[in-house]
């Protein structure tokens, strides 16, 4: 079983001083935080920016132009496992009826779900094991939380303290 989630956030972990995209689902019930480098967060960023460009120009990219000429479609994103901390993904194509699974860096597989705008399939054990970090049921889950509510607490500018109202 998988849950469909979306690209929800791109922040930076004030921890790790890490990249880390926030996927959820449509719910809210849900989330699975996907750390990056440095590398993969620029090419994302870019991909951000330049969506909004190739939307507003006629032709595709490479890719894109490669897949119309060959037929064939990007269907399919996926986060299947994580294993010692590493997430294994794969994109999912589709031509004349038959499905070409390709595996992929967990990058590849978030930059794919934006540029064709595809849901990720999230494996329900990447779930189970993204939510035990998120619930605290991990003594140093705990206090990975305290700590980063402890920087956020020291790093707040109380001028910002009125900017929201109650």
């Amino acid at each position: 079983m998988s849950h469909e989630m979306t690209i929800h956030g791109f922040t930076l972990d004030s921890l790790a001083h890490r990249p880390v995209v926030i996927l959820k689902d449509s719910g809210d019930r849900n989330t699975v935080p996907i750390w990056l480098n440095a590398n993969e967060a620029v090419v994302m960023a870019a991909e951000l920016v330049g969506r909004d460009l190739a939307s507003q120009r006629r032709g595709g990219d490479l890719l894109s132009c490669l897949l119309e000429t060959l037929g064939m479609e990007v269907y399919r994103v996926a986060i299947e496992a994580v294993q010692d901390g590493i997430y294994q993904a794969s994109v999912c194509f589709r031509r004349n009826g038959e499905d070409i699974r390709v595996e992929v860096r967990p990058s590849e597989a978030l930059l794919t779900s934006l540029k064709y705008r595809l849901p990720v399939h999230v494996a329900d054990e990447v779930v189970q094991q993204a939510s035990r970090l998120t619930d605290g049921e991990d003594e140093s889950a705990q206090e990975t939380a305290a700590r980063r509510f402890a920087d956020f607490l020291e790093n707040l500018d109380p001028a910002l303290m009125g900017k929201y109202p109650m």
